[in-house]
């Protein structure tokens, strides 16, 4: 019995995804996003039974993150259930891979997500998940977001809020994203801040600083300096 275990307990191969084309350009950047309370809600009402919920702003969040990322939803549903949820959720097909149930390692009656299956370098893995249990074997790569239900309502703003921060990391060409996700998370426990609030605060310094260099910065002049007279009737440039 433990001969065959693995069969049902371990993702059904150690390359999830398929290796990139030779010789050819591709997105160097992978984003994986959990379904469940990250992307969708499945809601349940007597009146209506049960019904499934886009999160605000997933519409834009999975148009403009294409644009950066090789994308990929990672579910521990089965496929007869995820599948026609995805079809909807992204008929444009902005997410370039799904992976199900049995792509997961079972694990302490847990389905977890081992990033390191992913046939991608693992320093350039993000994987946003309202459970970060879900990818405990990877949890350097992992961005948490807050669980999304039905009941929230449309005001949440959470895939929008840290849209800035994952375009900064692939236009700076981060090559090892959990170090920048070390410093954030350091922060995020030391302030209860989240990242996309992190991230706005260090843009705002960072602008700051600089607008105050600029200011101290000697003033450049044409021949002779301001207030003394040259000693040359020519000008130098």
């Amino acid at each position: 019995m433990d001969d065959q275990s693995h069969n049902y307990l371990d993702p059904i191969s150690d390359k999830l995804l398929p290796d990139h084309p030779a010789q050819a350009e591709y997105i160097p950047h992978t984003l994986v996003l959990d379904l469940d309370d990250t992307l969708i809600n499945s809601n349940w009402k007597r009146e209506r039974g049960w019904r499934v919920f886009k999160r605000p702003g997933v519409d834009a969040f999975l148009k403009h993150m294409s644009q950066f990322y090789e994308m990929v939803i990672f579910t521990d549903q089965l496929m007869t259930y995820g599948d026609p949820i995805i079809e909807r959720l992204d008929p444009t097909r902005y997410v370039t891979h799904r992976l199900y149930r049995e792509s997961a390692q079972y694990k302490n009656g847990e389905y977890i997500r081992d990033l390191s299956k992913l046939n991608r370098d693992m320093g350039q893995i993000l994987y946003i998940s309202s459970k970060p249990r879900s990818a405990e074997l990877h949890a350097a790569n992992v961005i948490p977001i807050k669980p999304w239900t039905y009941e929230d309502g449309s005001k949440d703003t959470a895939l929008l809020d840290l849209m800035p921060f994952l375009e900064s990391i692939v236009r700076l060409n981060v090559q090892d994203v959990r170090i920048v996700l070390e410093s954030y998370k350091k922060e995020m426990e030391t302030t209860g801040k989240d990242i996309p609030q992190i991230f706005r605060e260090r843009q705002f310094a960072f602008q700051r600083k600089r607008r105050d260099k600029l200011k101290s910065s000697p003033k450049i002049t044409r021949g002779y300096d301001v207030g003394r007279p040259s000693q040359s009737t020519k000008a130098t440039t």
